[in-house]
């Protein structure tokens, strides 16, 4: 039985390659991704943001905070 050997040189090529492959992922990044990610991020944010307006202009929500508003300025020193 003999055993088969791998040259050094194709050693070397394929460390070469698996090293072009990371430096050209690390320099391209996921740069499509990020403008996607931010356009969900601003949608979902907006849409958090109407909710809470109309949660905040409801007219129980008004009464109670003009009432706690009220009382906190009518307390005596």
């Amino acid at each position: 039985m003999t055993a088969i050997m791998n040259h050094p040189a194709d050693a070397t090529k394929r460390r070469m390659r698996l090293w072009r492959l990371a430096l050209r992922r690390r320099i391209r990044g996921d740069a499509g991704m990020s403008t996607s990610e931010y356009a969900v991020g601003t949608l979902a944010a907006c849409a958090f943001a109407a909710i809470l307006y109309k949660v905040v202009t409801s007219g129980g929500v008004v009464t109670a905070l003009t009432q706690l508003i009220t009382k906190a300025l009518d307390v005596q020193f």
